[in-house]
């Protein structure tokens, strides 16, 4: 009879999974994603952004920005579910710094409709991962 309650509490916590799960893109989305990491590989995550300017990102879809730095290096930063909208329409990308350290993972994102002056979702950054040309 204890078996059962065990049994429904494995299941509970292995349904639980905190694995990412994959993203969807649109053929527009791969493309521009293609685009922007051909001939680069992929570095050590990073816990923070070095430097970037607002003017050199690129949304990909609702799950993942693009931020070019210099010539040759992209970081592709991950989101969590929660910032869907950001691909589609006059959505934009809020974050707040404070101190000064940049962008970092952990931080906390809202999506921002321009048209209606509101948020619309929030989601944190859960990954920042540089793509580098090899040798460098």
């Amino acid at each position: 009879m204890r078996r059962i309650p065990l049994f429904c509490l494995a299941a509970l916590l292995g349904s639980c999974s905190m694995a990412p799960q994959p993203v969807m893109r649109s053929p527009s989305g791969q493309r521009a994603l293609d685009s922007l990491l051909s001939g680069k590989v992929a570095g050590t995550p990073v816990s923070c952004l070095p430097s970037y300017n607002a003017n050199d990102m690129s949304v990909i879809d609702g799950r993942t920005v693009a931020f070019r730095v210099g010539t040759g290096t992209v970081y592709m930063v991950q989101l969590n579910e929660g910032c869907g909208l950001l691909g589609s329409g006059n959505y934009a990308l809020l974050t707040r710094q404070f101190g000064g350290s940049g962008l970092c993972r952990g931080d906390i994102a809202q999506v921002f409709d321009t048209m209606n002056r509101q948020t619309v979702g929030s989601c944190t950054v859960a990954a920042i991962v540089p793509y580098l040309r090899p040798g460098r």
